[in-house]
């Protein structure tokens, strides 16, 4: 099982029992933190997605130890001009362990690409029931040129290159 989670405005993959490298946190060594900002949640082929974050879950872990990161040297130059500045930085970070992933109240994610379909076939089954004639006119301007080109020489209609929407319609009733 695995999540990704906000914690200290930055997101991270976590597992249970990994340790990560966070920005400093404000609790003490030793003490346990827990983070209810969890974007999703990872179980097997299961997939729970938040919009934002999930309502429920939450990842608790422990503060380890504070300590300082590696030093970043900055060096900037331009050449000729004698122009040249050094500086350094160490980033104060805060070492974690996830002791838990708990996704009590999770709703797994929601396929919606099934709803777009229905709702794609209802017009057509409209369209065939009205009249024809009627309707064929009205679906032609609703279409675009390039559309209506490609209809009409799927059809064999000769001239199509410089006929405007108006004529393209026309030809095709």
């Amino acid at each position: 099982m695995y999540a990704i989670v906000e914690i200290a405005g930055h997101q991270f993959k976590v597992e249970k029992d990994q340790k990560v490298f966070v920005n400093r946190l404000q609790a003490e060594e030793g003490k346990k933190v827990d983070f209810d900002n969890v974007l999703l949640i990872g179980d097997g082929d299961k997939v729970t997605v938040g919009a934002p974050a999930i309502d429920g879950a939450q990842v608790s872990a422990k503060v380890l130890k504070h300590l300082k990161g590696d030093k970043v040297i900055v060096f900037k130059k331009k050449r000729r001009k004698g122009y040249r500045v050094k500086n350094g930085h160490r980033q104060y970070l805060s070492e974690i362990v996830i002791e838990s992933i708990v996704a009590s109240g999770a709703k797994p994610a929601k396929k919606t690409e099934p709803k777009k379909e229905a709702k794609k076939e209802a017009p057509k089954a409209k369209a065939e029931t009205a009249t024809p004639k009627a309707e064929a006119t009205q679906d032609l301007s609703k279409l675009t040129v390039a559309q209506l080109k490609e209809m009409a020489k799927a059809k064999g209609i000769e001239g199509i290159s410089s006929m405007k929407k108006a004529d393209l319609i026309a030809a095709l009733s």
